[in-house]
């Protein structure tokens, strides 16, 4: 991936590059992972990636700098994260309608600091996929 400057601030431009740097790093992973998944120590399974992981991701990851950064380390974050609860759903997300249950995950990454991972566990089939990846502010 080419190397790209990330802007620091919280102007509406400033989120859009953020958000364009995200989607962009997830096509390029995508492409460089024709599995699209990686393997979770802790849950022993696999964390597939899909679009509403580039969706929910986009949306929340851009919002800050940190965030930002932490979704670069994608492949750190799905394999060495820990569960740290189960959640339900909420019922009047769209977006989490095909999830049976939620669970949250997070991994100390040099430098940023707390990062959460949501993975829903879909009800068709239990695959688990990636939902959301931010940083968690202390």
């Amino acid at each position: 991936m080419k190397l790209k400057i990330i802007p620091t601030g919280n102007s509406k431009e400033d989120i859009k590059t953020r958000e364009r740097i995200i989607s962009d790093f997830y096509y390029e992973w995508k492409r460089s992972n024709p599995t699209q998944r990686l393997f979770n120590i802790d849950l022993k399974d696999y964390i597939n990636i899909r679009h509403i992981s580039i969706i929910e991701t986009v949306e929340h990851a851009a919002r800050t700098y940190l965030s930002t950064l932490a979704v670069l380390q994608l492949d750190s974050i799905l394999t060495f994260a820990k569960k740290v609860r189960i959640v339900n759903v909420k019922p009047k997300d769209k977006n989490q309608n095909l999830f049976e249950k939620m669970i949250k995950m997070e991994y100390e990454l040099v430098g940023i600091g707390k990062v959460s991972l949501v993975v829903g566990v879909k009800r068709s089939n239990k695959e688990k996929i990636q939902y959301c990846i931010t940083a968690i502010k202390t």
